[in-house]
C-alpha cells in the first residue's frame, strides 16, 4: 500500500497526539449528544496515556438515555463541537427519532470543525460481537441544512474477520440535508483492527475519497460543503450479548489525529 496519499499542496492545520495532562478543552467535548439527556449522563470514560486517547466502556458504565432509547446502548465518546437549541425545542445534534425535545439546553461549542481538507487518524480497537467503533463527522446542526453526516470509519466486531480482516464503514448520509447524498457502504479491508492503522478522508466541495493506510477504499459524491465536527465514539449493545461476554471492555485508542488544508 501507498505510505502517503496526501495530495500535494497541502498544509497542517491541526494535529492532536493526545500528549498532555487532559484533553485540550479549546478541541474536544467530553461527552456523547448531551442535548438529549444531560452532560453528567453522556460523560465519556476515557484515558491518556502512551501519548494516545483510550475511550473505552468498563462493565459499570450505564446506558445512554437509559430506559428510553431502544435497544439500550453504552457509549463513551467526544465531540469537537455541540449545540442545541433550548430545553424542548427539537434543535440537536442526531436526533436518534424525529420530535424529540432538548432535555439539556447546550451552549455553541467549535473546537476543531473544518470545511474540506484531508484528515486523519491513526487508530487501533478492541471489540467483540456486541460492540463498535466509529469515526464520523457532522453539522453543527443549528438546523436540517446541516445535518448530513461524512462516516471516516465505523467498524462492528461482528464484521471482523479471521483472516484478519474487517467491513469497514464509510461515505455519506443525507439525514435531513437534501444537500447530501445518501452513499454509504462497508466494504471488507484485509486489516487487524487490534493493529493501528491510518483511517483518512480527503473531503473537497463535490466529493470525498476515503483511505485506509494509504489504499484508496471508496469514493462519494455530493458530500456536505459546511463546517463539520468530529465525533470518536465506542459503542456496546447489550442485546448482542454473546454468552459469557459482560466484562469485555470494548474501546478505541487514537494515537494521532490530523487535519490539512489546501
Amino acid at each position: 500500500m501507498t505510505s502517503d496519499p496526501r495530495p500535494e499542496g497541502l498544509r497542517l492545520v491541526f494535529e492532536d497526539h493526545f500528549d498532555g495532562p487532559v484533553l485540550d478543552p479549546g478541541v474536544w467535548f467530553p461527552h456523547y449528544l448531551p442535548a438529549w439527556s444531560s452532560r453528567a449522563a453522556t460523560a465519556a470514560t476515557y484515558d491518556l496515556r502512551d501519548s494516545s486517547l483510550r475511550l473505552f466502556l468498563p462493565p459499570g458504565h450505564g446506558s445512554w438515555l437509559d430506559g428510553v432509547h431502544t435497544p439500550p446502548i453504552r457509549v463513551s465518546g467526544i465531540q469537537s463541537g455541540n449545540l442545541s437549541g433550548p430545553v424542548g425545542s427539537p434543535i440537536g445534534q442526531q436526533p436518534w427519532r424525529a420530535g424529540m425535545p432538548v432535555l439539556e439546553a447546550q451552549d455553541r461549542f467549535e473546537g476543531w470543525t473544518p470545511t474540506f481538507g484531508y484528515l486523519e487518524m491513526r487508530a487501533r480497537a478492541v471489540i467483540s460481537p456486541r460492540s463498535m467503533v466509529a469515526w464520523w463527522m457532522i453539522g453543527l446542526e443549528g438546523g436540517p441544512e446541516t445535518s448530513g453526516e461524512i462516516c471516516v470509519a465505523e467498524i462492528f466486531g461482528d464484521a471482523v474477520g479471521p483472516e484478519p480482516s474487517a467491513e469497514v464503514g464509510m461515505g455519506l448520509h443525507t439525514f435531513r440535508d437534501p444537500g447530501t447524498a445518501e452513499d454509504f457502504a462497508a466494504p471488507r479491508v484485509s486489516i487487524d483492527v487490534a493493529e493501528f492503522h491510518t483511517y483518512a478522508v480527503d473531503w473537497k466541495q463535490d466529493a470525498v475519497e476515503f483511505f485506509i493506510d494509504g489504499a484508496a477504499i471508496r469514493r462519494c459524491v455530493r458530500p456536505p460543503t459546511y463546517p463539520m465536527q468530529m465525533m470518536l465514539a465506542v459503542f456496546d449493545f447489550p442485546e448482542r450479548s454473546v454468552d459469557d461476554d459482560d466484562d469485555a471492555v470494548p474501546e478505541l485508542v487514537i494515537d494521532v489525529m490530523r487535519g490539512y488544508a489546501r
